[in-house]
């Protein structure tokens, strides 16, 4: 079983079987298939706590937090099982998801923010901070791609990310409808469009 870089100490080794978790949270047929066609298996590899790892301090919010590994059936999975087991355990957790032999982590922080997909024999992650508290968001910083030395909070960089990406994803329709436009007016039209979200971008 996977380590990812994490301390032995806090090995738990505990398989969450789906069965058990679908008739604890009494979950919808629809729900059910959606967990069945994605996802092979899961089980909680790690949890980091003061008692797992002594030398972090105890945290203002967070008390704890768990590594879940997943076995993927398929490489594009629904968000929504994530999120939905977000949600019902009630805890801190970091996925660890695998199709293959690659491997993507996942946490959620308002969103749900994912890392690139590498090769599982190559992944790790580094147990940073002083508390419990630092490490959490260390962890957010890596898998979700941040900046911790940026000036703005860590929500703040999600949603101006989700907005950048948004802006040029309609730069790249625009520029597809500009380049099949015939008409002089419209093509001049969506061009001016263009160079308007750009310069969006570059503020």
């Amino acid at each position: 079983m996977p380590m990812f870089g994490l301390p032995a100490s806090t090995v738990v080794n505990q398989p969450l079987p789906k069965k058990a978790f679908f008739e604890k949270f009494n979950l919808k047929v629809a729900e059910r298939n959606r967990f069945d066609a994605d996802i092979s298996r899961m089980v909680i590899v790690a949890r980091i706590s003061q008692a797992t790892v002594p030398t972090l301090a105890a945290g203002k919010d967070i008390p704890g937090f768990y590594f879940v590994h997943v076995i993927l059936k398929q490489k594009e999975y629904s968000d929504q099982c994530l999120l939905l087991l977000n949600k019902l355990v009630g805890q801190k957790m970091i996925f660890a998801l695998q199709y293959g032999e690659e491997t993507q982590f996942a946490v959620f922080h308002t969103r749900l923010l994912k890392s690139e997909w590498q090769k599982t024999e190559f992944v790790s992650l580094d147990l940073k901070g002083l508390t419990l508290d630092d490490a959490w968001q260390n962890f957010i910083f890596s898998i979700g791609g941040l900046d911790a030395q940026a000036e703005e909070t860590i929500e703040e960089q999600i949603i101006n990310r989700e907005q950048r990406e948004k802006l040029l994803r309609q730069i790249e329709i625009l520029e597809k409808q500009c380049r099949t436009e015939k008409q002089t007016r419209k093509k001049y039209d969506l061009h001016q469009k263009i160079v308007e979200l750009k310069n969006h971008l570059s503020v």
